[in-house]
């Protein structure tokens, strides 16, 4: 029986024409259609946008690179009046020849120039070493995060600090980016391992632990970095048997790791509550304890979901390392900066284009962590938001 579209609202009385297949976003065309053009208002905005491009990014360009100086052994070749032209009546473009003649103090601060193979040799060893465990489907992961965090730091710091051999380099005279590298790493191996503990004692239902993580937390939360860097370097030695000393860059990595570990905790503790509560109760089902239910089933979890913030945590750690010239030690940030008062070097230009070579070795770092993090969440989604 055929049913009657008489009270029906609507009925198609031909068929519809073919339509165009939908632009693709993977083109370019697709993508500037779906993102710069895609409303008025859009269109506006783009129409904006390439105006202040194409009136800042000319002079820029011309700064950097065109009237930069790239070559020399001082000032001379950075103190430079340009008449007319593009910047009338002003200095030369950046001064890369500051950068460049003090290129090795600035990654390695004033670590004695004929050891420098050791710092160089250690660097080989990390990326040797960082490289598998980044790589999902590499085999041995275990075997790597051990050699990673456990014995790559002890034979770091033999051929950092000497010994066996190896003269000895006091830490006073590391600086420059390698400073930044170390006190990042330790910062983040530490932070890691420590913040999951603490998350995990702050939901305890044990008083004791939790009361004790939780006014740890807020206590290093509720300071700011450079307070706990002058408590670590202050402080610390107080805690010590009489006559014990410790190396002041001990100190810094004391101070950095137990600041970033505080902000961690809370981070996890985010995952950690993200967790719905049948899979606790479905591995209580299951009859495991409570350290398998941990770490076989809820932490892995919590973990992927909160990649965004740990990343973020990393991050702020990386660049929040420049804090520590304030109790005397120098990273890269604090090492160019040092370099300002050099009169061989004292230039209009020198500061500015120092800190451009700064920032851009900061942001090359935190960028590469920032995509990192993104492959990561693509390669560990199950569909859980879906």
């Amino acid at each position: 029986m055929v049913a009657s579209t008489r009270n029906a609202p609507f009925v198609r009385a031909e068929i519809l024409p073919p339509l165009p297949a939908p632009v693709s976003e993977n083109t370019v065309s697709g993508w500037i259609k779906t993102n710069l053009l895609a409303t008025p208002k859009d269109v506006l905005l783009t129409i904006l946008a390439l105006a202040v491009l194409v009136w800042t990014v000319p002079g820029i360009i011309n700064w950097l690179f065109i009237q930069a100086s790239w070559t020399g052994s001082d000032r001379s070749v950075c103190a430079t009046i340009v008449q007319g032209g593009a910047q009338p009546d002003g200095w030369s473009g950046a001064c890369w020849a500051f950068v460049s003649d003090r290129f090795q103090q600035f990654m390695f601060g004033r670590y004695p120039i004929d050891q420098r193979w050791r710092p160089l040799l250690v660097a080989v060893m990390f990326i040797a070493l960082l490289t598998p465990l980044l790589i999902p489907k590499a085999p041995h992961k275990g075997l790597n995060a051990l050699a990673l965090f456990v014995i790559f730091p002890v034979v770091a710091f033999f051929l950092l600090h000497g010994g066996f051999g190896l003269r000895v380099v006091q830490t006073s005279l590391w600086g420059g980016l390698m400073v930044t590298l170390i006190l990042s790493f330790v910062g983040i191996a530490v932070s890691l391992p420590v913040g999951i503990v603490l998350a995990l004692g702050r939901r305890s239902n044990m008083p004791v632990i939790r009361t004790a993580c939780i006014t740890f937390i807020e206590v290093i939360r509720g300071v700011p970095m450079i307070t706990v860097l002058f408590m670590a370097n202050v402080m610390l030695p107080l805690f010590l048997p009489t006559g014990w000393t410790v190396d002041n860059f001990v100190r810094a990595l004391v101070g950095v790791a137990i600041f970033s570990s505080a902000y961690m905790a809370e981070v996890i503790r985010g995952g950690l509550q993200a967790i719905p509560k049948g899979q606790y109760e479905g591995a209580d089902s299951l009859g495991l304890s409570y350290w398998q239910k941990t770490l076989l089933i809820v932490m892995p979890q919590a973990l992927r979901l909160v990649i965004p913030g740990i990343v973020n945590t990393f991050i702020g750690l990386f660049k929040d390392t420049s804090l520590v010239s304030i109790i005397g030690m120098f990273d890269l940030l604090g090492i160019v900066r040092l370099n300002f008062t050099d009169a061989s070097w004292a230039s209009p230009v020198t500061p500015l284009t120092g800190l451009i070579f700064a920032g851009f070795v900061f942001w090359i770092f935190c960028f590469g962590m920032s995509r990192y993090s993104g492959f990561m969440e693509r390669h560990l989604d199950t569909g859980h938001k879906r």
